[in-house]
C-alpha cells in the first residue's frame, strides 16, 4: 500500500480527523496515523462536550469565537452526523467573593476581545437555571457558548474525511519523525513502517511532546487526569453548559436527558497507571457531592459509568498552535489543556489553510511553539 501523501497526521482524534477532512477539502491527501485501536480513544471520547468561550484565556480566544461563529452551528448538516450542538449558553458559577473576583476579571478581559459576556447575581442565575442552589451567588454568563457531543462530532469528521479520500492508520504508534533534506518529511512507526509526506502535523495529545522531541522540539507540557460521570435519562431541565469559577465542576444536561458531569477530587495524580486511564474510587463520589449541592433535584439521579482521560496540560495554560519554524514542514496542536474538543474544529481549519495557503484568517502568533524560549 502507498504510504505516501501530502501530509502525514499523526492523532486520530478529534484534531486529526477535522484537519483530514479540511486537507481533503483543500485537495491535499492525508494519511492519518492514530497509535491505538480505535479511532478518537484520547481526549476526544473522555470529555465533557464543552464549546466555550467564556473562561478562556485572551491568546485563545480569536481562535474559539471564530469557531462558534464560523463552523459549529452548521456542523452537523456539513458532516450529515448530530453533533448535538446547543448554543444556548454558559453559566460559569460562583459562591463566594474570591470566585467573583476571579469571574469578573476572566469576563472583563473578555470583553475587551469583543465577547458578549457579563455578570450576574445569584438572583439572575436561578432566572436562567431555576434548578441551581441557594448556594450559587454569582456567575459569568455567555448566552453564545454551548456544548456537543464529542463522540458524534469526532466520527463525523472521520467519516467525511474517508470519504473525501483520507487514510486512517490505527494501532501504528508513531516511534519518530526524520527529517529530508532538511524538513519534516518522513514518520517512522514502532510496527518498522514508514510514511512519507510533504508535510507533517503532529495532534497526539501528551504524546507529541515525545513525538516532537525526536526533531529536538520540545513543548513544555505535563499530563494530567481528568474524570467524568454520567446519569440516568431525567426529564429535561435546562440546555446551559455550566461550570465553576475554579474550573473544578462543570456538566450539561444531553439531548437524551443524561447529565454529563466533570470534576476532580485532587487525588487522581496518585491513580495505578496501567496504561489506560482509569476512574478514581474518590473522584465520582466527589463529584456527586457537588452535584447534590449545585442541583439539590438530582441527589436521586442513578449514575450509569464514569471515566477518565489524560488532558496535555501546557506550562502557561494555553494551547500550543501552529507552524514549527525550526523545522520546516512541521505543525503541531497540542498542550490543548482540556480545551481541544470544542476548539478543535476552528484549530484543524486553520491548520489545513495554514498548510495549504501559507496563511490563516485567525492570527495564531500568540499561540506559537517558540513563546516558551528564552528572552535574550
Amino acid at each position: 500500500m502507498n504510504n505516501t501523501a501530502d501530509v502525514i497526521v499523526i492523532g486520530g482524534g478529534i484534531l486529526g480527523n477535522a484537519t483530514a477532512y479540511y486537507l481533503e477539502k483543500r485537495g491535499l491527501h492525508a494519511i492519518v496515523l492514530e497509535g491505538s485501536d480505535h479511532i478518537g480513544n484520547g481526549g476526544s471520547s473522555r470529555n465533557g462536550g464543552g464549546v466555550r468561550q467564556s473562561g478562556r484565556d485572551v491568546r485563545e480566544l480569536p481562535l474559539v469565537m471564530y469557531g462558534i461563529k464560523n463552523i459549529w452551528p452548521t456542523l452537523s448538516e456539513e458532516l450529515g452526523v448530530d453533533c448535538e450542538y446547543h448554543q444556548d449558553g454558559n453559566l460559569r458559577l460562583g459562591k463566594n467573593e474570591k470566585h467573583k473576583e476571579i469571574l469578573t476579571r476572566l469576563a472583563t478581559n473578555a470583553k475587551g476581545c469583543g465577547l458578549d459576556v457579563r455578570m450576574i447575581d445569584g438572583k439572575e442565575v436561578r432566572e436562567i437555571n431555576p434548578y441551581l442552589s441557594d448556594e450559587v451567588t454569582c456567575a459569568s454568563w455567555c448566552p453564545t457558548d454551548g456544548h456537543a457531543n464529542p463522540l458524534t462530532t469526532t466520527l463525523g469528521y472521520y467519516k467525511c474525511a474517508r470519504a473525501l479520500g483520507a487514510r486512517f492508520v490505527t494501532g501504528e504508534f508513531v516511534k519518530e519523525i526524520r527529517l529530508v533534506k532538511g524538513r519534516a518529511g518522513k514518520v517512522v512507526c514502532a510496527s518498522g513502517d514508514v510514511y512519507e509526506g510533504d508535510n507533517v502535523v503532529v495532534l497526539a495529545g501528551y504524546d507529541s511532546r515525545a513525538i516532537l522531541g525526536t526533531v529536538g522540539i520540545d513543548v513544555p507540557m505535563t499530563r494530567s487526569l481528568l474524570e467524568c460521570l454520567v446519569t440516568e435519562a431525567q426529564p429535561h431541565m435546562f440546555d446551559q453548559m455550566l461550570g465553576t469559577a475554579e474550573a473544578d465542576f462543570y456538566g450539561h444536561q444531553t439531548k437524551h436527558g443524561s447529565f454529563v458531569f466533570g470534576g476532580s477530587s485532587g487525588f487522581e495524580g496518585y491513580n495505578k497507571d496501567n496504561g489506560t486511564p482509569i476512574s478514581n474510587a474518590i473522584t465520582a463520589p466527589c463529584i456527586c457531592r457537588g452535584i447534590m449541592k449545585y442541583f439539590p433535584i438530582l441527589s436521586k439521579a442513578k449514575i450509569v459509568r464514569t471515566w477518565a482521560g489524560w488532558s496535555d496540560k501546557s506550562a502557561d495554560g494555553v494551547p500550543v498552535v501552529g507552524a514549527i519554524e525550526e523545522v520546516p514542514g512541521l505543525y503541531t496542536s497540542c498542550a490543548m489543556t482540556g480545551h481541544g474538543f470544542g476548539i478543535g474544529p476552528a484549530v484543524a481549519h486553520q491548520l489545513a489553510q495554514l498548510i495549504a495557503t501559507g496563511e490563516t484568517d485567525v492570527d495564531l502568533h500568540e499561540l506559537r511553539y517558540d513563546r516558551f524560549h528564552a528572552k535574550i
